[in-house]
């Protein structure tokens, strides 16, 4: 037996296996070398034949073997991948395409069948060419090389089960392109970025070591946890059972015992990565689409550079260059005013996303005005996926004369008690008819207090009653605001703060 990484353990006369994307129904990366890898016996001869073109390579000590197919243009036609050594194996029915990796936590994952318009959206769901492959949740203490999936077509019986950011950004994109989609589904509820990261990255950063430090606090606490959940269970069995001796209703709910914090636990840092990321690289891809923050919002500061860190760290490991990274802000949410009296937790996280615009060829969907604040899952991700979309076909795609992002505050300036500021992006900028509301102005004594504001064309004016010396603003700078400023093509301004420049702000 030989140990590959990941614990796979391969037999000494082991067949073919191929890497998890390699499957029936499969969509490949169009105009881009396509890589193809798995495992054989060590020293195999391997060759792999598609679209006319056929490569081989010999299969090293440890069994893996890795070949790169030349680029192929898109094509909708079914073919055959047909991979060749002491035996065959034949994957069926693989179109050339797009491939989007869709990611995050339970957002990302929240299915069509759950989106607010499912019942229409999946009657016309007839789009054979929009393909999902859609991975379980597999966290892992060390990186795996293998992870159960399968690819499904989409049609009005499967379409269910597809991620719902994911279906409405590709159903749009295979609109406008023609070609086909394939969707990787690679989402766990619940997940913080630090999981998706590799080891490597988060040692990289010693601000980072706050994550394991968590870690190790959890697992630290974890004995005890059970054991207070064994004594509980304990005293609810004998509770059980008097009432069932005496004929007595019991109807309190049997305590559970808690999440086992070994090392596959998805909050584990790394643990995502290992098991759900690792077996895919470097499966080549169009770009990446992440709907993620939520489970890191109380740590907005950190997150800042995790999510950086997080991107570079992807990017260099599919090894495709700076291949598109779009990525949904997140929309709002009342809190518990205890757990965050100032109500601006969220709005702090949101800054910390946007930070990552900092990078090249990301793009970010604002997505506050996703107006249900008691549901941390808002259910309406057609707008979501469609402006993911919009973001992808100008800036990935080149398509022209489209808006895909709301007004961008360019310039801030005074105007007697006045503070003005100039956006781009801003086409018919408007307020939805609603009032200009979430607006604060701060003097320079750096207290925000609310401010009033009106339009005029591409230009705001904001002003606070009995504040003659305006030097800060923001916008929409809490939990949940009613945004207010729009383009004409519907798309919202994210929240922002200006300044002149910005004073240290007390509240």
């Amino acid at each position: 037996m030989i140990l590959l990484g990941g614990g796979l353990m391969l037999p000494a006369h082991a067949g073919i296996k191929l890497a998890p994307l390699f499957r029936d129904g499969a969509v490949l990366q169009r105009d881009k070398p396509i890589p193809v890898w798995g495992t054989a016996a060590p020293g195999e001869r391997i060759r792999v034949s598609f679209g006319g073109r056929t490569e081989g390579t010999i299969a090293g000590a440890d069994g893996r073997w890795m070949i790169h197919l030349p680029a192929q243009p898109a094509s909708s036609s079914p073919a055959a991948l047909t991979v060749t050594g002491d035996q065959t194996v034949r994957i069926s029915d693989v179109l050339v395409g797009d491939v989007w990796v869709c990611a995050g936590q339970s957002n990302m994952e929240l299915s069509v069948r759950a989106n607010q318009t499912s019942a229409d959206v999946m009657a016309g769901a007839k789009f054979p060419l929009i393909r999902q492959i859609k991975f379980p949740r597999t966290p892992a203490a060390q990186p795996a090389a293998d992870i159960p999936g399968a690819w499904t077509a989409c049609s009005p019986e499967t379409v269910g089960t597809f991620s719902a950011a994911g279906f409405f950004f590709a159903r749009e994109i295979q609109r406008v392109t023609g070609v086909p989609i394939g969707l990787v589904n690679n989402s766990h509820g619940g997940s913080p970025v630090e999981a998706w990261m590799s080891e490597a990255a988060l040692k990289s950063d010693p601000v980072f070591e706050a994550a394991f430090a968590r870690w190790r606090e959890v697992e630290a606490a974890y004995p005890k946890r059970k054991a207070d959940a064994e004594v509980a269970i304990g005293r609810w069995e004998k509770e059980a059972a008097a009432a069932k001796a005496q004929g007595k209703d019991f109807t309190r709910r049997k305590p559970a015992l808690p999440s086992p914090w070994g090392s596959g636990n998805l909050y584990r840092p790394s643990a995502l990565y290992h098991g759900m990321l690792h077996p895919l690289l470097p499966y080549a891809i169009r770009g990446i689409l992440w709907y993620q923050g939520e489970a890191n919002a109380e740590r907005h500061e950190e997150y800042a550079r995790l999510f950086s860190a997080m991107i570079t760290q992807w990017r260099r490991d599919f090894g495709q260059g700076d291949v598109p990274f779009y990525f949904v802000q997140l929309a709002s949410y009342r809190k518990n005013p205890t757990a965050d009296p100032t109500g601006r937790q969220w709005a702090l996280m949101r800054q910390a996303q946007a930070e990552a615009l900092r990078l090249p060829n990301t793009g970010m969907v604002v997505n506050f005005d996703n107006m249900d604040p008691s549901d941390l899952h808002p259910k309406n991700k057609q707008t979501v996926g469609e402006r993911l979309a919009a973001l992808a076909l100008v800036c990935t795609y080149g398509t022209k004369d489209r808006e895909h992002r709301g007004p961008v505050p360019d310039a801030v300036r005074t105007e007697g008690n006045a503070l003005c500021v100039d956006f781009s992006h801003a086409q018919g900028l408007h307020t939805a008819g609603r009032p200009a509301t979430a607006f604060e102005l701060a003097g320079r004594d750096g207290k925000f207090v609310p401010a009033t504001a009106h339009i005029e064309g591409h230009t705001i004016i904001v002003k606070a009653e009995n504040l003659e010396h305006p030097v800060a603003l923001r916008y929409a700078w809490r939990n949940v605001s009613e945004p207010c400023l729009f383009n004409r093509e519907g798309f919202p301004a994210a929240p922002f703060q200006a300044g002149l420049p910005s004073p240290k702000t007390s509240n």
